[in-house]
């Protein structure tokens, strides 16, 4: 009983206490922030070997592991008419060496669990612990004894071509491409563009040389993160890097590149885009260690760098989108500003104007204290989370070597954050911000679109460009009068062979070879009217996988097993089976539209929309003088969700008067094929136990 009484005793001066204590909380008003917290930036060493290379060493012996990044400081470089060799040359690299060819360098990283990947100027490795002196040896190997080989350069020229192919399917890709021209021009290196025609120029030579002038150690810098310590770091990159030979530092000039006049306006047209990707962007001058450079951040993500102002206007206030952002980006030469959004058709003008018209209140209007608290809150939380990486403990040290920092500028940081006022945020908005100039950058359907778009332009016009960032007069590429899809085919049917011809073929045989990362694969297309397919893949003589149609069902087997093909996927494989489909498009219940001119390869192509029975939809594109059809592009549902599958035309042939292409590039994804038709067979016999 006392025990009892003890409690409701104490129980009721808690009461009595908490009560006091609430009296006196006024829940109406946050309480204050604290002052933003010491960053202790983990420690590093470095050094510097007699040949220039600066070395950073971060020791982390959590984990067994260690990592080397290799980064080669050379100012940017222009590649004229062979744009491309740079990026190719940080491809080469790995691929051999004096004394390895690519397939041993490969198989040694495999063998002690490594991995290792090289770009344009860097290189990154990793391994455990006990494996890090074998992979130093790989990696000073490969930046010290290369060999670069004209078979490595044409795969990566395939590679290239093929994603270019892929890219322009890709209305983002477009985008990110085609601005970065508007932004710099085409005659900065930030601004060139990769094509076809320059990626095939490409040469050895200008790969050798590239290497051999900037690949040097007095423009490098080594990162070296894990289980090791600042002794055993000196001792193996003496070993490995001691011997790599200074070079001569040079210079490079750039034209000038500066802010539009205006506001202009410039566009790609895509007739089959149901959706506008919209790029507001201009170039600015700002560097990492400038005043600006934190409070500047600090107003772009107000702004657009989260879910902020143009996120909650064009998602949340009007529905226009899933998300629009922005990005300021600073560079040593020139960087810049980008807003952007991906919205339907009919409200891209609307979303146009609801960017500019924030980027013109964060330059006007007073930023409310409480927003821009949220906004140092999540960049605080977001540093202070980056600092758990030992990674980043390396990219500071090489940043503050790089861009000639002060020595606290990283444990400083979030004091900088804190220090930002709402008067600053105005100010870098009308420092760093230029709704009144800048480019406005539209992929999207120009019919729809342009027309809403000219409001905004300066000069009161939509310039538009093709997929290399060339202008040209879309009154040139208009649809003759009277010309519809029907006619489209008619041409086509007629450039190879005409109808007549093309009915008297009861069956054709296509014996195929196709290159997919360096396999090499055997293709045999077998098709007998009325409706009978088969296509046979096979590598060294074993099928890799078998399609067939007999008429009524489908199978397909390959290394999985065999399975009935059903559904969709069966509709599809009777059309497959048609010889000739488009001879037959009325009949088997297509739709056809005719939705304008585009480039394909370099030449105009009349571009129809191509409806199947069963609702899938694509575009066939027909080029506009010889009738002939270049190309094709649909969307497919796979287990990776939905990619855009292309496929190419070239090298028409005629065989027994019909024309055939004995040249194609399918892409599917990242994935690209090269297809060769070695041999035709028009109207042989061919057994119909070939399709069960």
């Amino acid at each position: 009983m006392k025990n009892i009484k003890k409690y409701i005793l104490v129980l009721a001066a808690w009461l009595v206490l908490v009560a006091a204590v609430k009296a006196q909380i006024d829940r109406s008003t946050p309480p204050e922030p604290g002052p933003p917290p010491l960053i202790q930036i983990g420690d590093y060493e470095s050094f510097e070997l007699e040949n220039g290379l600066k070395v950073f060493v971060v020791e982390n012996h959590k984990i067994p592991r260690v990592s080397y990044s290799l980064v080669v400081d050379y100012d940017p470089v222009y590649e004229g008419d062979q744009a491309g060799y740079v990026g190719f040359t940080g491809q080469l690299l790995g691929t051999a060496t004096t004394t390895k060819t690519k397939a041993e360098i490969d198989q040694e990283i495999d063998f002690i669990g490594a991995s290792m990947n090289t770009s344009a100027n860097s290189i990154f490795a990793s391994s455990l612990k006990k494996h890090n002196d074998k992979l130093l040896a790989i990696i000073s190997d490969v930046v010290l004894n290369p060999v670069f080989k004209e078979e490595e350069l044409d795969k990566i020229k395939k590679q290239t071509i093929s994603g270019l192919t892929a890219s322009k399917e890709d209305p983002t890709s477009i985008s990110a491409r085609v601005r970065n021209n508007i932004l710099f021009g085409a005659d900065h290196p930030y601004g060139e563009l990769v094509t076809e025609e320059t990626a095939n120029s490409v040469n050895l030579e200008k790969c050798r040389k590239h290497y051999e002038d900037y690949f040097i150690p007095n423009l490098s810098y080594l990162a070296i993160v894990g289980d090791i310590t600042v002794k055993e770091a000196k001792k193996q990159v003496k070993k490995y890097f001691g011997a790599w030979e200074k070079g001569e530092l040079g210079t490079e000039a750039y034209p000038e590149v500066e802010k539009p006049g205006g506001v202009k306006v410039s566009m790609v047209d895509r007739p089959s885009s149901v959706q506008s990707v919209i790029a507001i962007t201009h170039p600015v001058h700002l560097n990492v260690g400038y005043d600006d450079y934190v409070p500047a951040r600090v107003a772009n993500t107000m702004l657009g760098g989260g879910t902020y102002r143009l996120f909650f206007n064009l998602r949340e206030t009007h529905g226009y989108t899933y998300g629009s952002y922005s990005r300021l980006s600073g560079d040593e030469l020139v960087g810049s500003f980008l807003a952007f959004a991906d919205v339907a058709n009919a409200v891209t003008d609307s979303a146009v104007h609801e960017i500019l018209y924030e980027m013109e209140r964060l330059q006007n209007e007073p930023v409310p204290e409480e927003e821009l608290q949220r906004v140092k809150n999540n960049m605080t939380g977001n540093f202070a989370l980056s600092l758990e990486r030992p990674e980043t403990v390396a990219r500071f040290a090489l940043n503050t070597a790089r861009y000639k920092l002060p020595d606290d500028y990283y444990a400083t940081y979030l004091q900088k954050i804190d220090a930002v006022t709402p008067e600053q945020i105005n100010e870098m908005a009308k420092r760093y911000l230029s709704p009144e100039n800048t480019n406005i950058f539209v992929v999207g359907k120009a019919d729809e679109v342009a027309p809403t778009l000219t409001k905004f332009a300066s000069d009161g016009e939509v310039h538009f460009l093709n997929f290399n960032g060339e202008p040209y007069d879309p009154a040139a590429r208009s649809l003759p009068a009277g010309l519809n899809a029907d006619k489209v085919i008619e041409d086509y049917v007629e450039a190879i062979g005409g109808e007549d011809q093309i009915n008297d073929v009861n069956s054709m045989k296509l014996e195929m070879t196709m290159s997919m990362q360096g396999m090499a694969l055997n293709v045999e297309q077998y098709q007998k009217r009325p409706n009978m397919y088969a296509n046979i893949v096979t590598m060294n003589g074993n099928v890799m996988q078998k399609q067939v149609f007999d008429g009524e069902s489908g199978r397909m087997s390959g290394m999985q097993g065999e399975q009935e093909i059903k559904g969709d996927m069966l509709e599809e494989m009777k059309i497959q089976a048609t010889l000739f489909p488009e001879t037959r498009y009325n009949e088997l219940g297509f739709g056809t539209i005719l939705t304008g001119v585009e480039e394909v390869d370099g030449k105009d192509a009349y571009a129809v929309e191509v409806t199947s029975p069963s609702g899938t939809k694509a575009m066939h594109y027909f080029d506009t003088e010889s009738g002939l059809k270049v190309k094709t592009t649909a969307t497919m549902k796979t287990q990776m969700g939905e990619m855009v599958q292309t496929t190419v035309f070239n090298n028409y042939q005629e065989v027994e008067g019909v024309k055939i292409p004995y040249s194609m590039t399918q892409t599917v994804g990242p994935q690209s094929f090269d297809i060769t038709v070695e041999s035709v067979s028009i109207n042989e016999d061919i057994e119909d136990s070939v399709f069960k």
